[in-house]
């Protein structure tokens, strides 16, 4: 099972920006498609955006389009999650989350963002 570590949260005013980023311990990597998921406290984990293994097509959800920017670094087996225009309802644990060839679903320990004035 691959090991994902997430990095990057933490607090930051409304409109700022945050960059989270995940290493994965395997090097088949590559293969894995990768997504960002993030759960508020009292909510539901909801899917915040994924990006494919192959061709890498990308895919997010409304309430984030336009501002989250999810990219992926095969060479160094991580993903990242560029966030700006931050808003109070971004507040939330994000995880990164792994699906490789199988259908096998690995995830992260979670990274707090905090978005306050």
């Amino acid at each position: 099972q691959v090991q994902l570590v997430e990095s990057g949260g933490g607090l930051v005013q409304p409109g700022g920006s945050l960059r989270l980023s995940c290493a994965a311990s395997q090097s088949t990597f590559s293969s894995y498609a990768m997504s960002w998921y993030r759960q508020a406290p009292g909510k539901e984990r909801e899917l915040v955006a994924v990006i494919t293994s192959i061709g890498g097509s990308t895919n997010y959800a409304d309430s984030v389009k336009g501002r989250f920017t999810i990219s992926r670094d095969n060479a160094k087996n991580t993903v990242s999650l560029q966030m700006n225009s931050l808003k109070p309802e971004d507040t939330a644990v994000y995880y990164c989350r792994s699906t490789d060839w199988r259908g096998i679903v690995s995830w992260g320990q979670g990274t707090q963002v905090t978005v306050s004035s």
